[in-house]
């Protein structure tokens, strides 16, 4: 590991230990090359402030926050700068870029000199339900501030590209390795393997993004079909999820025991509402569905259109009428001349690749930073 390279410390709202998606899979292949320290949204269940640090992964450090219920906003935002200027102090922490995941914690890192800024834009946060009135604010100050931003879907970058000048697409890639492993047969898990075929599975957070109504409605049209969900409930009450016999919730699952689940599922599916929250989102489980294997039914959701749609890799349908006939469509597939099709679009991309685009981005802004730096500081030389 090269000493020159700058520590990342990363400011997000995603809890690291939670579900494994872009942070993780970017951030660990970082952690190769430099240290990483993951700051998360504070836990309010101490009487003083308290930072929490744990191991994510090789050379990468998670700090959580704990602050006492009672603090107002001001006071919450002057112990997270401690504990952040702490937690820096404690690991000779000098050299570093700021990574954001959310404009949020803009408020208490305005005083730290990083090499550079990235903004690494995974979704519009501001039209998801219960967004704070100031996070649309907080996202203009942060992108005035930021050297170079990212976007984990075109459809993002498309709504974005005018708003700032060093804009790149990053769209999330797949670990096809892994999800591979889900056409080798795997061994059907405790809790799904009593379940008859045919399945349709989904997995991932079950959050306002997911379209019940529909779920709902291809299981009472067919109630011979299992649907098998997997995930954790965010933000929405268990009570307002449908509760019938060929519904099946399985809780979330490490990330390791995915390709489990895929290789049991005879159509992988995302049922996604069409709402604020889901206009620009481009999901992972896209691309890892089909590196299982597994053909997928999609509502009309704009970066699984296109390219997966278009390609013909994924069947959209947006009504219950249409979703179930995709999905006997997909029961009915010749995988054997589909996936052919599927692992030529799929050696497109990668983690990695995606990875080595990111970094040359973060290494030219840290470069041309410090090239501005060191002119601003020759001019202010001569001034005097």
């Amino acid at each position: 590991m090269s000493a020159r390279q700058p520590d990342l410390v990363v400011l997000s709202h995603l809890r690291w230990f939670f579900v494994f998606q872009r942070p993780q899979h970017l951030l660990t292949r970082f952690a190769k090359e430099r240290r990483v320290f993951y700051f998360e949204e504070p836990v309010f269940d101490v009487d003083e402030p308290t930072l929490e640090l744990k191991e994510g992964s090789a050379n990468l450090w998670v700090a959580t926050p704990h602050l006492p219920a009672r603090y107002d906003e001001s006071m919450r935002q002057r112990a997270l700068s401690g504990l952040l200027d702490t937690l820096l102090v404690d690991h000779g922490v000098e050299s570093f870029v700021l990574w954001y995941y959310t404009p949020m914690m803009l408020p208490f890192t305005r005083h730290l000199r990083p090499c550079a800024v990235v903004n690494d834009c995974m979704d519009e946060l501001s039209m998801f339900h219960g967004a704070p009135p100031s996070l649309a604010h907080l996202e203009t100050a942060l992108m005035q501030c930021t050297d170079v931003m990212f976007t984990g879907g075109m459809s993002l970058y498309e709504a974005k590209r005018t708003k700032h000048r060093n804009l790149h697409a990053m769209p999330s890639s797949v670990d096809v390795a892994h999800f591979a492993q889900a056409r080798t047969g795997r061994r059907d898990p405790e809790d799904q393997a009593h379940l008859p075929h045919p399945r349709l599975g989904f997995f991932g957070v079950l959050d306002e993004r997911l379209d019940l109504a529909l779920i709902e409605a291809v299981a009472l049209a067919r109630p011979q079909w299992q649907l098998v969900i997997v995930g954790p409930v965010v933000k929405i009450s268990e009570s307002s999820l449908p509760r019938l016999a060929n519904i099946h919730y399985l809780g979330a699952k490490p990330y390791t025991d995915l390709p489990n689940y895929l290789s049991g599922w005879d159509v992988a599916m995302m049922p996604f509402a069409k709402n604020d929250a889901t206009r620009y989102i481009s999901p992972t489980k896209t691309p890892e569905f089909l590196a299982a294997g597994r053909p997928v039914v999609s509502t009309s959701i704009t970066d699984v259109v296109r390219p997966y749609g278009e390609h013909g890799l994924v069947r959209i349908a947006d009504t219950a009428d249409a979703f179930v006939a995709a999905a006997e469509s997909c029961l009915s597939l010749d995988r054997a001349a589909w996936l052919p099709k599927v692992d030529t679009f799929l050696n497109r991309t990668s983690w990695d690749a995606t990875w080595a685009r990111m970094r040359d981005q973060l290494d030219l802004a840290v470069q041309l930073k410090h090239t501005r730096t060191q002119a601003s500081d020759s001019v202010a030389e001569l001034a005097l």
